[in-house]
C-alpha cells in the first residue's frame, strides 16, 4: 500500500492572508463598492422609469450591470477566501469573526438587490425594446428577464431589507451552528489495533472499510454520536425551515418547493416527469441490493453494508495514485479537460487531507478574482474518494468553461439542475474509462460496485431526502419538530425508498444531521438536482459515445452556457427533452445495465 499525505489547498496567489494589507484593502474596497453603486443606482435607475427611452434606458442598465458584475466579483473573491478557512478549520476563530464581517456588510448589497429587482420588474413591459439596442443590457438580456420575473415575489422594500438583517441573526446563525458542531465533533475508536480520535467524515469514510465488523462498529459508534448532539440540529433545522416557510408566504410563493424550481429553472411537470421515473427504478436497485446482500452471505443489506466495497477494492489508493487514475481517464474524454485538471492537481486547488474542524463531504467553489477554483474533499484511499475528486473537478471544469468564455457573474449564475452536469459526467468518464480497461472479473466487480454505490445514492436516496425536506416543511408550518420526529421522518422516507432492498431495523435515522443541504435558508430541496444532473449526463454521456471528439465542442459551450437559459432550452441543443419522462427512461436502463453486469459478477 503506497501512502502519502493528502494535499491541502493553497490560496496563497489570491490573497497572502487573512490579516494581511492586500485581504485588507479589498475588503475596505468591497464596502466602499458598495455604497457607490448603491449611490449610483439612487441617482439614475431610480430617477428612469416607463416613460424614459429604451435607448437610454439600456445605457443606465448597462452602466448599472458593469459595476455590479465587478462588485460581486470583488466580494465572492474575498467570501471564498475566507470561508476557505471556515470550511478547513471551524476552530480558527478570526476567520469566523471575518465571514461575520464580510456578511454584516453584505446586507446592505442585499438590499440593493432587492431595490434593482423591483425597478427591473416595474421596467418589465418595455424591456423588449430596451434589449434591442446592443450593449451590456443586451449581453445579460436573460439576467434581466428572469430578474423581472422573480420580481412578483418581493415582499415591500422595507419588509425584504428587514428580512435581510433578520436573517443574518437567525436562519444563517443556524446553518453556522450545524457546520460548527458537527465539524467538531469527533469520537475514539479503534482501528487497526490502535485507539484513535477521528472526526465525523474520518469515522463516515469506514463504511467503505474491507472489515464488516469494522464497518458495523463504526455504524453503532456514528449513531451514538449523533444522538449526543442532536438536540440543537434539531433547533437549527426547526430555526431554517421555519423562517423559510414564514418568507415564503408573504413573498405569495406556493410552497418551498416554488422557489427551488424557479432557482432550478425547470417546471413542475418536469420535476415530476423526473420524480415518476426515479420512483420505477427503484425495483431494479433493489435487486442489485439484494445481490450485494447475498454476496456478503446477508438475507438484507444492512446499512452498514451498504457501501461495503466488493471485488479486488481492498486497494487503497495514494493520493498520487488517485491523481494519476484521474488525469489518465479524463485524457480518455478530452486533452482539454486532462490539462485543466493537471494544473489544479499542480497549483494545489485541492484539499483533500481529513482532519478534526474541517467540514465533512466534498464541494467545489469558484475563486472570480483569480479565474480559479477550489476543492474540498475527505480522501480516504477508496475508490469512492477518487471519483468524489473527479466529480469535484467536473464543477472545477464547468467553471473554467465560463470563465474562458468571458462570462460575467451574472452570466455564469447556474441553476441548482445544471450545476450538476459536468461534476456527474466526470464521474462518469472516470468509471466508463476504468470498465473498459478492466480484464479482471473482480476488478470490474469493483468498479461497478462504486459506480453502483453512488448511482443509488444518487437515485434513491436522494428521493429518501426530497421526501424528508418535503414532509418536514409541511409539519414545520404547523409547529416544530423534536429530534425524535426528525427521525422518524427520515426513517420513514428510507422505508419509502430502499424498500425491502435494505434491512429495515438498520437504517441512518440521523441522515439530517450532517447534511449541509438542510440547512441554508436561502437553498432549499437541494436534492433532486443531483438525480437530474446525473441522468441528464447520462444522457449527454451516451450522445458523446455516438460523436466522439465531436461532441466536445459542443458540451464545453453548454457549460459556459449554463447561466443564461432555462434547463429546457439548453437541453434542446441536443434534441433532449426533459419534459417527458421518456428520457429519464432512457438514462436510468443506463444504470439497470450496469446492474445487470453486477448481478452477474456476484
Amino acid at each position: 500500500m503506497n501512502t502519502n499525505t493528502p494535499p491541502r489547498w493553497d490560496l496563497s496567489n489570491v490573497f497572502p492572508g487573512l490579516e494581511s494589507e492586500q485581504f485588507r484593502a479589498a475588503f475596505q474596497e468591497y464596502q466602499k463598492r458598495i455604497s457607490n453603486l448603491d449611490q449610483q443606482f439612487t441617482e439614475q435607475a431610480a430617477q428612469a422609469g416607463a416613460g424614459t427611452p429604451s435607448a437610454q434606458l439600456a445605457m443606465i442598465l448597462g452602466d448599472l450591470i458593469e459595476n455590479y458584475n465587478a462588485l460581486l466579483k470583488l466580494g465572492g473573491t474575498i467570501r471564498v477566501y475566507i470561508h476557505s478557512f471556515v470550511a478547513t478549520d471551524s476552530f480558527n476563530k478570526e476567520a469566523k469573526k471575518l465571514l461575520s464581517e464580510y456578511e454584516q456588510a453584505r446586507i446592505y448589497l442585499e438590499k440593493f438587490n432587492v431595490r434593482l429587482e423591483g425597478w427591473i420588474g416595474k421596467l418589465a413591459e418595455g424591456l423588449p425594446e430596451v434589449l434591442e439596442h446592443p450593449g451590456i443590457a443586451q449581453e445579460h438580456s436573460f439576467f434581466l428577464k428572469e430578474t423581472a420575473e422573480q420580481s412578483r415575489f418581493l415582499m415591500s422594500e422595507a419588509e425584504e431589507g428587514l428580512a435581510a438583517e433578520l436573517n443574518l441573526n437567525g436562519a444563517n446563525a443556524w446553518s453556522k451552528l450545524q457546520g460548527t458542531v458537527t465539524s467538531q465533533l469527533s469520537v475514539d475508536f479503534e482501528l487497526d489495533g490502535k485507539l484513535q480520535k477521528l472526526s465525523m467524515p474520518a469515522l463516515i469514510n469506514l463504511r467503505g472499510h474491507r472489515d464488516g465488523a469494522v464497518r458495523q462498529r463504526a455504524y453503532t459508534v456514528e449513531m451514538a454520536a449523533w444522538k449526543t448532539i442532536e438536540e440543537p440540529l434539531a433547533a437549527a433545522m426547526n430555526g431554517i425551515k421555519g423562517t423559510v416557510n414564514t418568507l415564503n408566504h408573504h413573498r405569495g410563493r406556493t410552497d418551498a418547493m416554488h422557489s427551488a424550481l424557479d432557482a432550478s429553472r425547470i417546471d413542475r411537470g418536469t420535476l415530476e416527469a423526473l420524480l415518476n421515473a426515479m420512483q420505477a427504478s427503484f425495483p431494479m436497485f433493489w435487486e442489485y441490493f439484494r445481490a450485494k446482500a447475498r454476496k456478503l452471505g446477508q438475507e438484507k443489506l444492512a446499512w452498514w453494508d451498504l457501501f461495503a466495497p466488493m471485488g479486488s477494492s481492498e486497494r487503497v489508493y495514494s493520493f498520487t495514485e488517485a491523481q494519476k487514475f484521474i488525469l489518465e481517464n479524463f485524457d480518455s474524454f478530452s486533452p482539454k479537460l486532462s490539462a485543466f485538471a493537471k494544473r489544479a492537481f499542480e497549483q494545489r486547488w485541492i484539499d483533500a487531507e481529513q482532519r478534526v474542524g474541517k467540514r465533512g463531504g466534498a464541494f467545489c467553489m469558484s475563486v472570480p478574482g483569480v479565474a480559479e477554483s477550489r476543492v474540498l474533499c475527505n480522501f480516504d484511499g477508496s475508490l469512492d474518494q477518487v471519483s468524489t475528486i473527479a466529480h469535484e473537478l467536473g464543477h472545477a471544469f464547468h467553471n473554467e468553461c465560463m470563465f474562458k468564455a468571458g462570462k460575467t457573474d451574472l452570466q455564469r449564475s447556474t441553476p441548482m439542475t445544471l450545476a450538476e452536469t459536468a461534476s456527474i459526467l466526470c464521474e462518469t468518464i472516470v468509471v466508463e474509462a476504468a470498465l473498459k480497461r478492466s480484464n479482471n472479473p473482480q476488478e470490474e466487480l469493483a468498479i461497478l460496485e462504486t459506480s453502483l454505490t453512488g448511482a443509488a445514492q444518487v437515485i434513491v436516496d436522494i428521493y429518501s431526502r426530497y421526501l424528508f425536506e418535503k414532509e418536514v416543511f409541511e409539519r414545520r408550518a404547523q409547529s416544530e419538530l423534536s429530534a425524535d420526529d426528525l427521525c422518524e421522518i427520515m426513517e420513514k422516507a428510507q422505508k419509502d425508498t430502499y424498500g425491502d432492498g435494505l434491512d429495515e431495523h438498520h437504517l441512518h435515522k440521523y441522515m439530517w444531521t450532517w447534511k449541509p443541504h438542510y440547512y441554508s435558508a436561502g437553498l432549499s430541496f437541494y436534492n433532486f438536482p443531483y438525480a437530474f444532473g446525473l441522468l441528464f449526463s447520462n444522457g449527454l454521456y451516451a450522445i458523446y459515445q455516438q460523436q466522439g471528439a465531436a461532441f466536445i465542442p459542443a458540451y464545453t459551450n453548454l457549460l459556459a452556457s449554463t447561466g443564461e437559459g432555462m434547463a429546457a432550452e439548453l437541453a434542446e441543443r441536443f434534441g433532449i427533452n426533459i419534459r417527458t419522462p421518456e428520457f429519464w427512461e432512457q438514462s436510468l436502463k443506463i444504470i439497470g445495465q450496469r446492474i445487470d453486469r453486477y448481478k452477474n459478477l456476484v
